[in-house]
């Protein structure tokens, strides 16, 4: 049953595509958009959604949860639209710069010095665009992703990613780590996002909840003793980009090396939770992060 639901979908977004290959990418957000906020209930249950939104805005009245959901929608259907058009975004095929990065003096430090760094963020905007002008800007990367559980559309998606966003690849998990960590040692630097629930790994408070959170840019840190470089990504009322390098997280080391692992985590989750509070709407609210 589950297959015969992915090749449906599959069959869907693959047409999707090719009308949004045709028409061109400003029609393709339009189309994209109403679609997307009209039928995205069928993909995630807004009952899942709205409990996480109250998880956070505790007070929020139907209509406040209602205009969040509208919002993150709309920006899901711009994402789904631009990811057939990459090539543009790669090859700044616009009139007018589509993205602008604060912190660039950073990110020359980071390049000058010749030693990783790891790179985190969620799913804000277009978060796809994070590793891609990483790796624009001359940073020897590699991008952990999550496969998608749709087996037909996982290869497309796969491969418009080693093709525009960033060619060093990590499927996540552990053997997906291990590649990391081989990365790490040829001084790539490592880009992944830290938003999304990770099976049953340990939790960590993320809005004053415990949340299953992934452990792995504390890990390596610690390991490794690298920074870690939180990054926001916004879309704009234009469909500009606006891109933040933040400072680095402060590490406080201890002889515990478990303890510095939690602590770094904890931090972790604390940067996530800003760039959540600074634009709402453009986050993705259908992961159970508290689940």
């Amino acid at each position: 049953m589950k297959i015969f639901k992915y090749l449906i979908e599959a069959f869907f977004i693959y047409i999707l595509f090719f009308l949004f290959k045709m028409i061109g990418l400003n029609f393709s957000r339009k189309m994209s958009s109403f679609l997307i906020t009209r039928i995205g209930f069928l993909f995630r249950k807004k009952k899942i959604i709205k409990k996480n939104i109250l998880n956070v805005f505790k007070n929020y009245s139907d209509s406040e949860i209602d205009g969040l959901i509208k919002s993150m929608w709309l920006n899901y259907g711009y994402i789904l639209a631009e990811y057939i058009h990459l090539n543009k975004f790669r090859l700044n095929k616009f009139k007018k710069e589509y993205i602008k990065v604060h912190g660039a003096e950073i990110l020359n430090k980071i390049n000058q010095s010749n030693k990783p760094v790891i790179f985190i963020s969620g799913h804000f905007g277009n978060f796809e665009l994070m590793a891609m002008e990483l790796e624009k800007r001359n940073v020897n990367l590699s991008a952990i992703y999550r496969p998608l559980n749709n087996i037909f559309l996982n290869p497309l998606m796969v491969y418009l990613r080693k093709k525009y966003i960033c060619k060093n690849q990590i499927k996540k998990g552990l053997s997906g780590t291990r590649e990391s960590i081989k990365f790490i040692k040829k001084k790539t630097s490592v880009a992944l996002m830290v938003d999304q629930r990770v099976g049953e790994s340990d939790r960590s408070p993320f809005f004053g909840i415990p949340a299953h959170t992934t452990s792995i840019p504390a890990q390596i840190a610690v390991k490794f003793d690298l920074e870690i470089f939180p990054v926001y990504l916004e879309r704009k009322n234009d469909n500009s980009f606006y891109m933040e390098i933040q400072d680095p997280i402060k590490i406080d080391r201890t002889k515990n090396i478990e303890e510095d692992k939690k602590n770094i985590t904890i931090k972790i989750n604390q940067r996530i939770e800003k760039m959540v509070l600074r634009n709402p709407g453009q986050w993705i609210w259908t992961h159970s992060r508290w689940k």
